[in-house]
């Protein structure tokens, strides 16, 4: 069995995959499987099976978004350690043994992420202070925004058993998803060294598609706050409250400002909702349709 189990869900991005391939088959750390999951592309991608051979391992499905890619993934793999790459991101050669090495010195820690290297449109970009990464517990602070990559991240599969899989209803912010459901629960890990470069500016990405992507955030919040499995503890759903709350004060300013008045009735549902406590309505799910909001 290998030590790593390294996903990579790929979308029309046949070029930026090959770098994210070969940044993982260059690694000086080699026991790993590579599962590469094209989510119907339509341009060249189908040629990284022939191209790369048993060095990964590749399937295609139907094109149903990131969070199936990669839940696939997770389906396919076999290794205790689950580590992601987005396939417009590299990893610098010495990320999975620099994992190894935390994994060993930090048996308790079942989640943990290294710092990044941040290029957009070519260019090196320092991060603001507010995406500044912590260690410890982050929940809270992972409220107003994503806080985890997943190309820097590595999980034990036991917490896919314990908290779930990606929410494949969410067209975006499925990361910060799953850290919320993780972080009020498990420590998470930090490896202070920049082992990824991540790249951003391209127009595809999913930032540029989807407008308004707190109205995903709010969906993660209220879904948890309503979680009858994990419930949060009373500290941590006050502080969600209190997000989801000024996140659905943007989203109606917004909507007014554009004359949007059904996700603006929308909006108005989920704050009462929140208000309320009421965990019966299903105003929320509205938020996640990629569509809704035009």
């Amino acid at each position: 069995m290998p030590y790593f189990s390294v996903i990579i869900p790929v979308y029309n991005r046949y070029h930026y995959a090959k770098s994210a391939i070969e940044s993982v088959l260059y690694q000086n750390f080699t026991d790993h499987e590579v599962i590469v999951v094209d989510d119907g592309s339509s341009d060249s991608t189908p040629l990284l099976a022939e191209e790369y051979g048993k060095s990964i391992r590749y399937v295609r499905q139907e094109h149903s978004g990131v969070s199936a890619a990669r839940n696939r993934g997770i389906a396919m793999s076999v290794s205790e350690h689950i580590a992601f790459l987005d396939s417009d991101d590299t990893w610098h050669n010495d990320k999975l043994s620099s994992h190894k090495q935390y994994i060993e010195t930090n048996p308790g820690v079942l989640i943990h992420q290294t710092e990044e290297t941040w290029i957009r449109n070519s260019k090196r970009v320092n991060p603001k202070i507010i995406h500044r990464k912590r260690s410890g517990k982050i929940f809270i602070d992972s409220l107003a925004l994503c806080l985890i990559s997943p190309s820097a991240s590595v999980l034990h599969r036991s917490l896919f058993d314990l908290y779930g899989l990606f929410d494949e209803a969410l067209p975006a912010c499925e990361d910060y998803d799953l850290w919320l459901r993780i972080t009020p629960f498990e420590d998470v890990g930090l490896i202070q060294r920049e082992l990824i470069t991540r790249n951003a500016g391209h127009p595809d990405q999913l930032s540029a598609i989807h407008p308004a992507m707190d109205r995903f955030r709010v969906y993660s919040i209220i879904k948890l706050l309503c979680s009858r499995q994990h419930p949060l503890p009373k500290m941590y759903a006050e502080a969600a409250r209190s997000t989801a709350m000024e996140k659905c004060s943007i989203l109606l300013n917004g909507a007014i400002k554009r004359n949007n008045m059904v996700f603006a009735e929308n909006i108005r549902g989920v704050i009462r909702q929140i208000l309320d406590g009421d965990c019966s309505s299903k105003d929320y799910l509205n938020l996640a349709k990629s569509e809704y909001y035009l």
